[in-house]
Parts: structure tokens; C-alpha cells; sequence
């Protein structure tokens, strides 16, 4: 494995070792720099033509920056960079030539359709490609294969969800038949379906000949997906991966430089969490008028997991719980202090009674993009740390200790404190909101896939937060729409399907494979039915065998579990994830893998 002291001064002339393909991409002692804050410190990289490569690294180390010189949004300060042989790039060249970008941020016009979002930019100011019905026809038929669903594409951007808003973005990009392709963590905003479309379309344009770089902090992904890594720290590269050497441990040493990296278990015991004082519950709330009624309890000490295929009803749910989104019948109900349960029926009111809420989709829900550092972190606290008297004046040296100790907890990387917030990379904008949430001192926190743009160093010390917090005797609600950040570190998780919770697993039962299963509508009888048979058959698959290729936790099939036959293997940690070929089969989940990794 490359190490820092193998660090080349040149960037390579030829692809991974062996290949000898063509460079696209040759980047040379690149520096970039944002006030006193170095970005990128004598960065090198180079891609190839036909390549899937992984720009890897740890929440501000230079990736989002690297990829913006790359596409002509941001010019270097030093080095020298050669985007298919040309030096100096405007957004406008770089489209020209071929390089099409999708950024971190959804970056969509919300007022107008999704065909005019598709096309926007593609026409001069008196010329016009297309017709207006071929565009329609084009962006009708485009949306259907990326989004897997018929979307209106006459529709207003702003009224679709934002896993439709990120395909937007994507089928942009794609409509330029780039010979380049840039995602900044373009797969954040999908659940695991969609992520496999985009991995479709990603081999066809390597295959292709095209170049496609990714930039994630998914790592199961790009071990799946990527033909090179190169892992950048600091604002400086430290090493580049082949394919073989693409490994969880091999990532996460070159990211940290530590080779430490074991992921922290829950220190309260799953059983008796779940017989803990209940502190927030619900009783006969539906998501939707047509969803089924749900009856759930989080106890003190848990932390509850949520689950579910984009679109299931989970992200409302955590939503309803935390009184950011009512719901079509019921009320979310908190324990008071006085033993007895009140009827959460908005954000004010389950602030007041200890609920906080972080959501992962920082820009509509997260940051004030015009304000500090400071002022988004501890905003909501300015009443609660108000002194009393005539005239309420805030206790801004009390402030001042919440905001170093939030800081240096949550590790966040950032300049002057009075700095917008929009000066941080993505992934210190949401450690900014995680801190806001621990801030608060709450009793319960609902997370809303807060993980989404942090990298996986900083996701084990989220876990370990809450696993500690959760340990003083209050509770979590943790939605993700990444199935291994529940294994080890949920008491419990629920999976929704159709706006109901369809199967729930605890203790042996949370393995990844058992709750995708329970995603696609499908249960092995590990978890606890929550929905009557009616309900459930409502909620289950209906359509013919479901195969899910390429699903990859870090798991294989032991020889005990292979020897007992269950349908599917126990955690056994591997070096390098293996690749879960599950096929359902008269409604039961059958493994017909793994294989060795690799492509399809």
C-alpha cells in the first residue's frame, strides 16, 4: 500500500499499473488557498480515460476543491493542472470540452420545470438544440431511467423530493454525453436502488471510454465501484489505490494516518434499553391518510434505528417525531417531568419538552448560509442562555464555552468563528448542526440521516457521542439511508415500507443483508412483524423475483452458517467486503453469493 513517504512530486503518465491508458486528468503540486485556510497544499492526481476513480479523505482535506478546479469553478493559486490537455478552464470551456460536474449541494432552479432544469444551459440566446416536445420526450424518457418511477417532468422542481432533485443534477450532466464526469458525493441524497442506477450509468460511461471521478464518504461504495482511489489529507495527496488494494483498512489508514479504526458498540446493553421508561411513543398515527396507523415506543437508554427504500415513509416519520412535519392522524407524545405524555404538535413544542432535531439535508433544513459559524451553532440557545432581568441580555461567555467545547468535540475544521458557515466544507457545515443538536442538552435527539457529507472517521466519533449520550439515560432516533451504520450501534431498528413499520430487528437479527430483505418487502422470521397480515401484505413485494446485486457490507458467509444453511451468513469480518448476491424466491430471501468483489 502506498504510504506518505511514497509520495510522488509528479503526476503519473499512465493509468493503474498494467493498463497503460491514456491520462485525462494530470494535476501537479496544485495549491489553493481561502484566506489564511489551505485547501489544497501541493496536491497531485491524474486520471484516466475508461476509469472509475474515488477521490477519497476526511471533511476538509481539499476533495470538493480539487473537484471544482478540475471543472473551472474555482482557478488554482499554484501548480499546474491539464483538463483533456487544457491548462486554464471557465465553467464555460470546461463544458465545452466535454467535463460536466454534479455537485455536493442539489443545485436545482425550484421554480421551474424539471425539462427546463434538464436543459438549462443547453440552448444559446437565439438558437435552440431541440424542440419543445423533443425535450419533453427526452426528459420523460431520461427521468424514467434514472428516478426508476414517472416523474411529471412539467412538474416545478420545488415540488419534488430531493432524492428526484438529485437526478436532476445527474440526468443534467448525462444529457452532455461528457467525456468527463465529476460526482461530489452525488449518491448521498439516494437511497440503495437508486444508488445501483447511477453505478449503471457510471461502468457505461467508463466502459465508454469516459472518465468518471467520484468523490464519497461511502466507503462500501467506492470499494464496490472505483477502479483507482486516491486518498487526499490535509490538502495533500497521500496515497493512490489500485483496485485490489481498495480496502476499508487500507482507506481509513491513509485518511487519519492511524491505523485504529474499530467501530464503537453501543455501551448500553439492547435489553435493557428496551426495557427502559418509555419516553416518547406514538398511538395510532398515520404518516399518510392511507398509511397504516403506527404504534411505537422509544424507551430511555435506546437508540432506535430507521430504515427504508427512499420514498417508505421513514424520513416523515423521524420528521413527525420531531415536530418539523405534522402528521395525517395522530400526534407524537413525550414523557414530561411529571411522568405524564404530551402531544408534540410543532417544533416549539418538542424543543420545549427536550426533542432535538437534526436533519441531513442542511440546506433547506440546516444552515442560515448568511450567518457565522457561531450564530448556526448556538443560535436556538440565545433565549435559553438569556440573564434575567428588565431587560434579557444574552450570556455570550456561557455561549463561548458551549461553542469551544461543540468545536473541539465534533472535531470541526474551521477558521475565524465569525466566518459564514458557507466558508466550511459539507461535511463541517453538518458537524456545525450535530453540534447545534448536543448543544441543546436535549433528552431525546431525533436524527434525520445526519451522517450524509461527513466523512467515516467523523461518523465513528458521531457514534461514539451517541452511544455515550444514550448511555445517560436518554434516547435516539437515528435514520439512515446507509444499512451498515445500524450494525453495532442500534438497539433496535425499524424498516418502513408504504408508510407502515413492516419488521423490526434487534440483538442477532440486525444483520445488513436481513434488513435490506425487510426493505424490499421480504422476512426471513428474525425480526417482529409490526404490521397485521392485511397490512403486510399490502406492504410486501408484489412484483415477480427480486435479485439485489452488489450489496456489500463488509460481511461474508461463514462456514458454521453455511454448514447450518440459514438464509443468510453472520457477520464475519473480512479485509475486503465481499459482494452479497441475494436472490427472493417464493417470497423468501435466498444468498446465491458472495463472489470475490469486483465488477458485474
Amino acid at each position: 500500500m502506498p504510504s506518505d513517504a511514497a509520495r510522488s512530486d509528479r503526476a503519473p503518465a499512465t493509468g493503474p499499473s498494467g493498463a497503460g491508458k491514456p491520462v485525462s486528468i494530470s494535476v501537479v503540486g496544485v495549491r489553493k488557498h481561502f484566506g489564511v485556510t489551505r485547501a489544497l497544499d501541493g496536491c497531485n492526481f491524474s486520471a484516466c480515460f475508461g476509469e472509475i476513480h474515488a477521490i477519497v479523505g476526511g471533511n476538509g482535506c481539499g476533495k470538493s476543491t480539487l473537484a471544482k478546479i478540475l471543472s473551472g469553478v474555482l482557478p488554482a493559486d499554484g501548480g499546474r493542472v491539464s483538463v483533456l490537455g487544457h491548462a486554464t478552464l471557465t465553467p464555460y470551456e470546461a463544458r465545452g470540452i466535454g467535463v460536466a460536474t454534479v455537485f455536493q449541494e442539489v443545485l436545482v432552479a425550484d421554480e421551474c420545470s424539471v425539462v427546463d432544469n434538464l436543459f438549462m444551459g443547453s440552448d444559446g440566446l437565439f438558437t435552440q438544440r431541440l424542440s419543445g416536445a423533443a425535450k419533453l420526450r427526452a426528459a420523460d424518457a431520461l427521468m424514467r431511467d434514472l428516478a426508476g418511477e414517472r416523474v411529471d417532468v412539467q412538474a416545478l422542481a420545488g415540488t419534488l423530493p430531493l432524492n428526484l432533485k438529485q437526478w436532476i443534477t445527474i440526468g443534467r450532466a448525462l444529457l452532455r454525453n461528457p467525456r468527463i464526469l465529476i460526482l461530489d458525493e452525488s449518491s448521498a441524497a439516494l437511497d440503495l436502488d437508486s444508488t445501483e442506477r447511477l453505478f449503471a450509468k457510471m461502468r457505461a460511461l467508463r466502459d465508454g471510454g469516459a472518465t468518471v471521478l467520484i468523490v464519497t464518504h461511502r466507503i462500501a461504495e467506492l470499494i464496490r465501484i472505483s477502479d483507482r482511489a486516491t486518498v487526499l489529507r490535509d490538502g495533500r495527496d497521500v496515497g493512490v489505490l489500485e483496485k485490489s488494494e481498495i480496502t476499508e483498512h487500507n482507506l481509513l489508514s491513509l485518511m487519519t494516518g492511524r491505523s485504529d479504526h474499530a467501530k464503537p458498540v453501543s455501551s448500553a446493553s439492547v435489553e435493557d434499553a428496551l426495557h427502559g421508561e418509555v419516553v416518547l411513543r406514538t398511538r395510532g398515527l398515520r404518516i399518510w391518510p392511507e398509511s397504516p396507523s403506527l404504534d411505537v415506543d422509544l424507551h430511555r437508554g435506546e437508540i432506535l434505528g430507521v430504515a427504508g427504500l427512499d420514498g417508505q415513509g421513514q424520513s416523515e416519520f423521524v420528521r413527525i417525531l420531531a415536530g418539523v412535519q405534522a402528521a395525517a392522524a395522530g400526534h407524537p407524545e413525550v414523557r414530561t417531568g411529571d411522568g405524564r405524555f404530551a402531544a408534540i404538535h410543532g417544533l416549539a413544542e418538542a424543543t420545549g419538552h427536550g426533542v432535538s432535531y437534526v436533519s441531513g439535508d442542511r440546506k433547506r433544513e440546516g444552515i442560515f448560509a448568511n450567518l457565522s459559524i457561531f450564530e448556526n451553532m448556538l443560535m436556538p440557545l440565545y433565549r435559553l442562555k438569556a440573564r434575567a432581568g428588565k431587560i434579557a441580555t444574552i450570556d455570550w461567555k456561557a455561549l463561548d464555552a458551549t461553542f469551544a467545547y461543540e468545536v473541539d468535540n465534533l472535531l470541526i475544521k474551521m477558521g475565524a468563528r465569525t466566518n459564514k458557515i458557507t466558508s466550511l466544507s459539507g461535511g463541517n457545515q453538518q458537524k456545525v448542526l450535530i453540534g447545534r443538536g448536543f448543544a441543546m442538552n436535549p433528552d431525546i435527539m431525533v436524527l434525520n440521516d445526519p451522517a450524509r457529507g461527513i466523512d467515516v472517521g467523523a461518523k465513528a466519533e458521531l457514534y461514539r457521542h451517541l452511544s455515550a449520550f444514550a448511555a445517560q439515560g436518554r434516547a435516539v432516533v437515528y435514520m439512515s439511508s446507509e444499512i451498515e451504520e445500524f450494525v453495532g450501534f442500534c438497539s433496535r431498528v425499524i424498516v418502513f415500507r408504504n408508510g407502515g413499520a413492516f419488521d423490526a430487528f434487534r440483538g442477532s437479527a440486525l444483520d445488513p443483508a436481513v434488513i435490506l430483505a425487510a426493505m424490499f418487502g421480504q422476512t426471513d422470521g428474525r425480526g417482529t412483524r409490526l404490521l397485521t397480515s392485511s397490512q403486510a401484505t399490502a406492504a410486501a413485494t408484489t412484483v415477480g423475483p427480486i435479485k439485489i446485486r452488489e450489496f456489500a457490507p463488509t460481511v461474508r458467509r461463514s462456514a458454521a452458517a453455511t454448514a447450518e444453511g440459514p438464509r443468510f451468513g453472520t457477520a464475519d469480518r473480512d479485509s475486503r467486503p465481499a459482494i452479497r448476491i441475494v436472490e427472493f424466491q417464493d417470497g423468501h430471501p435466498v444468498e446465491i453469493g458472495p463472489t470475490d468483489g469486483g465488477q458485474r
